[in-house]
């Protein structure tokens, strides 16, 4: 590899912790957003938004699911399970998605 290889290289590299810096506050940002949404938000919804977070925060499921009659935890858990397979990137980018969609939804309402 030659030196122009390397800037190359490092100049890509700097560009991709750019845009993950960006994904990320963007992210961030959208996950205020979602503490606005009304509280007559479908729980679906909720759980939804519960699962992306947690994929694209922590990854993917790290503990036992909860027992029959802890419900909420439960069905928390399941969210989270149910999207175990994407990445943290696809994650964070379903969730603003989803979030948007439900901003449109709510302001539609009103």
């Amino acid at each position: 590899m030659n030196e122009a290889d390397v800037v190359t290289a490092a100049q890509k590299d700097l560009k991709q912790r750019r845009e993950r810096k960006k994904e990320t506050e963007e992210f961030e940002e959208y996950a205020e957003k979602a503490k606005t949404l009304p509280e007559n938000t479908a729980n679906e919804n909720k759980l939804i938004l519960y699962g992306l977070y947690k994929q694209a925060t922590v990854g993917p499921v790290n503990t036992s699911r909860p027992g029959m009659f802890n419900w909420k935890d439960r069905a928390k858990w399941d969210a989270w399970k149910a999207v175990e397979g994407k990445s943290k990137e696809d994650a964070m980018s379903d969730y603003i998605t989803k979030v948007k969609q439900l901003q449109e939804e709510a302001a539609a309402a009103s």
